[in-house]
């Protein structure tokens, strides 16, 4: 039986190509479920949520720059 790979080779744009594509059909899937009724669920929801949290744990992998000396002025 075959296996998954576990070792990726993306590059930064890539993940930010990635990241926006998700963004892209996240944005989409809210606008849909706005305009359907309020009690009308469908899978839309379900991978709205899915896409969420695949964003968020992207969000979690990053490593943020901040110098170790000096002044940091965030924002």
């Amino acid at each position: 039986m075959p296996h998954y790979n576990e070792m990726f080779e993306l590059s930064v744009e890539d993940m930010d190509l990635i990241e926006t594509a998700l963004r892209r059909n996240r944005d989409a899937l809210s606008q849909a479920l706005l305009e359907r009724s309020a009690g009308a669920h469908d899978d839309r929801a379900e991978t709205l949520r899915r896409i969420q949290e695949l964003l968020g744990r992207l969000h979690n992998q990053k490593i943020f720059y901040r110098p170790r000396s000096g002044i940091y002025v965030g924002g």
